[in-house]
């Protein structure tokens, strides 16, 4: 007879059997009853053990209600009479559990109390008591958490801008609301459709159509000085707001109002900023002289007015059978810009594969004239060459031809709200269609949320659009204060219907008109079979 190799399970190999699965299925009745059985076997309770316990009971607030709640408390008490401390997990599950609880001042108290452990709260962590607060109107109380959490130096997202606007305009503070209508612009951007909701409802109230003053003098230099797109002189014009849903043409002209959006500048000191959080990345990444001798070389030679990134030029469409790196449209890239400006870019290219490159009596001539013109760059071996044409770009300010959309984890750990706004005005985008060349210029206006000098708002809305002139935008107006003429309107009513007058298409949102910033040349390239899309 075999031997029976079973071993017996002891509570311990138990408990962390049992663990592993209600952990990973987030199973709220599995947890408690081996809470409650780890108790009874007096086994030992790590803090990891209790914060999975806490965030489970917290994650069932909706489908359990008071039990999870009470569940949670008396993990939590436990806890803390055997003398483990909490860390900023801990307090994000029971300030949460606190906040399902309608017990909003305990849940920010739960926050604050991270300071006796010297551990420092994250954004996460007052989420639950600043929405609870919202949700029971109390503003004050919210604008306080707000207050704590710039005061650690956390910056608010959308989620959290969102909702200190809606308890604003809810209590109907018309000066909140204005201010966070800035923090969105400043630091969000394109707005979700639940923040969208909310600011339509704030134009489309009562309090917020009595708010205003007549449209002064000096508004357009303040707009100057801020960089265009804002004056943050406050609320102007009087009147009802016509709110609606339109588009924006490719030419930055509103589709609802006509009135056209502003291309805002991107400050020096802020460039300058993003240029070194670039370098001090780069040299921890990089062998430190390599990249130090690429800095220097640019310092003399800092004409350049637009930065090429030749592999992923080189690179596209390259997937098929005898798909190769294509010199062809890296020259036909090189040749439109040449010829858009009458200045050379600099094509930034690994030195390895420049090498390969070279060996091709078919490349040779091209890449040597770029060489000996000093307008091509070999990265050195074993270097990413990733930080040097966005070193490059952004140190020199100019144009960066790639379609790689910077979202590795490299690009992530600059951790800016510049690089989004740098991107949009200095990225350029380009395709092959039908073997021609492509470019496709930034737009002509800033996709953010912008406020003109007659008091109007414009509001892009989150979305992923292959042509800008698609994305949805939010339309603000006070027609009393626009005393737009005749000809105005009947523009605005034409771009929005898109009509025709002496068959001239007037509505700019038209994927055929404007394509100013669209450049077509046919590119040299080898006979080859089609190629599925990149």
């Amino acid at each position: 007879m075999k031997k029976n190799s079973t071993k017996t399970s002891t509570p311990a190999t138990k408990f962390h059997s049992d663990f592993s699965t209600c952990s990973k299925n987030k199973d709220f009745t599995g947890a408690i009853t081996l809470f409650d059985y780890a108790i009874s076997q007096n086994l030992k309770l790590n803090l990891h053990h209790l914060n999975c316990f806490l965030y489970i009971c917290a994650n069932s607030t909706e489908s359990f209600g008071a039990l999870a709640i009470e569940k949670g408390f008396h993990i939590y008490n436990y806890m803390i009479s055997s003398k483990i401390n909490p860390n900023e997990a801990t307090i994000t599950a029971v300030s949460r559990l606190a906040a399902a609880n309608n017990d909003a001042d305990y849940s920010f108290e739960l926050v604050k109390s991270l300071g006796n452990y010297n551990v420092k709260p994250r954004l996460r962590t007052y989420d639950a008591a600043l929405f609870c607060y919202v949700k029971l109107l109390d503003a004050e109380k919210a604008y306080a958490v707000e207050d704590d959490m710039l005061t650690l130096g956390l910056c608010l997202e959308e989620p959290e801008i969102s909702a200190l606007l809606k308890v604003s305009v809810e209590v109907g503070d018309a000066d909140k609301v204005y201010g966070y209508l800035h923090k969105l612009r400043a630091g969000v951007r394109c707005v979700g459709e639940e923040t969208v909701a909310v600011i339509e409802r704030w134009f489309s109230g009562r309090v917020g159509e009595g708010v205003g003053c007549g449209v002064g003098e000096g508004v357009k230099e303040v707009m100057v000085k801020n960089g265009g797109g804002w004056h943050g002189l406050g609320w102007l014009g009087k009147g009802k707001w016509a709110v609606r849903r339109t588009s924006v043409g490719l030419d930055g002209g509103c589709c609802g109002c006509g009135e056209r959006l502003a291309c805002v500048d991107i400050g020096k000191e802020d460039t300058e900023k993003f240029a070194q959080s670039v370098v001090a990345l780069a040299v921890e990444r990089e062998k430190r002289s390599n990249f130090t001798q690429f800095q220097n070389w640019l310092d003399q030679h800092n004409d350049f007015e637009a930065i090429v990134d030749a592999a992923n030029i080189g690179l596209y469409q390259q997937n098929f059978a005898d798909g190769g790196f294509s010199v062809p449209q890296l020259e036909a890239v090189v040749k439109e810009l040449y010829n858009r400006s009458n200045k050379w870019p600099l094509v930034i290219l690994h030195e390895k594969r420049l090498h390969t490159l070279l060996a091709n009596p078919c490349n040779r001539e091209i890449l040597q004239e770029w060489i000996e013109n000093g307008i091509l760059y070999g990265t050195p071996v074993g270097s990413n060459d990733d930080w040097y044409w966005l070193y490059a770009s952004v140190k020199l300010k100019c144009m960066l031809v790639t379609n790689d959309e910077m979202r590795d984890h490299i690009f992530e750990l600059l951790g800016s709200n510049f690089f989004p706004r740098w991107k949009e005005r200095h990225q350029v985008h380009y395709a092959f269609p039908k073997g021609q060349l492509k470019l496709e210029m930034p737009p002509s206006y800033s996709i953010v949320i912008q406020e003109s000098e007659r008091g109007a708002w414009h509001v892009p809305v989150t979305g992923e659009y292959k042509d800008e002139s698609q994305r949805t935008w939010l339309c603000v107006t006070r027609p009393e204060t626009f005393n737009a003429s005749d000809e105005f309107a009947k523009s605005a009513e034409a771009r929005e219907s898109g009509k025709m007058i002496n068959g001239n298409d007037l509505n700019p949102c038209s994927n055929s008109l404007n394509n100013s910033e669209t450049i077509c040349i046919t590119g040299k390239r080898k006979e080859r079979s089609e190629s599925p899309t990149e």
